[in-house]
């Protein structure tokens, strides 16, 4: 398959078309990753829960190994201390899975934003370049000695709009029937250029 016209003027369009879906592509995965951090950046409130919970618990877990040492009253003060203890854990568990549920959002986000604008632009991008390269690959095979230009002048006779063919000749179907080669050659010329190739030189 030929993925690029030899036509020069459809070969600058196609590799313009192409760096623009590379910069497309390039853009939206850069603004993916600029949601995703700008997201991450609201799990900073479920980190200080996080770290809070910890230090609480931490501390009340030292004040009871300390009260429970006490003669008399330590058992007794040591219960509620070991209490609140495990209620700052589910703090910190809480302020874990809040930072669990930012970075999943953080992640989806970031997909939908850098994938979605790619995928539409792959949808509307490869269609027209694999009917191109499918075109020309089998344009290519048919063209290679002067008889073969006298179908694609025949193509071009069936699908050239009128004003084309009136500048080629004013009875152009006249000269394809007498065999009029320069007219032929100027319209197969023509119906190659619009899948992206030349005549093949000496034909």
């Amino acid at each position: 398959m030929r993925f690029y016209s030899a036509v020069p003027q459809r070969a600058t369009a196609q590799v313009l078309g192409d760096l623009a879906l590379i910069a497309w592509i390039y853009a939206a995965i850069r603004i993916g990753s600029g949601v995703h951090d700008a997201v991450l950046r609201l799990a900073e409130p479920g980190r200080r829960l996080e770290d809070a919970g910890r230090q609480l618990g931490g501390g009340l877990s030292r004040a009871a190994d300390k009260i429970g040492g006490l003669p008399v009253v330590g058992g007794d003060v040591r219960g509620p201390l070991d209490d609140a203890s495990r209620a700052a854990g589910a703090v910190v568990r809480a302020g874990q899975d809040q930072q669990a549920a930012v970075a999943h959002l953080a992640t989806w986000l970031a997909v939908a934003v850098a994938v979605l604008p790619v995928v539409l632009a792959l949808l509307v991008w490869v269609p027209p370049r694999v009917r191109f390269a499918r075109r020309a690959g089998a344009a290519r095979r048919l063209v290679d000695a002067a008889p073969d230009l006298d179908l694609f002048a025949l193509r071009a006779m069936a699908h050239q709009p009128m004003h084309v063919l009136a500048r080629i000749s004013d009875d152009p179907a006249g000269a394809w029937r007498r065999g009029d080669r320069e007219v032929i050659r100027a319209l197969a010329t023509r119906e190659l250029a619009s899948v992206g190739l030349r005549p093949p030189s000496g034909v």
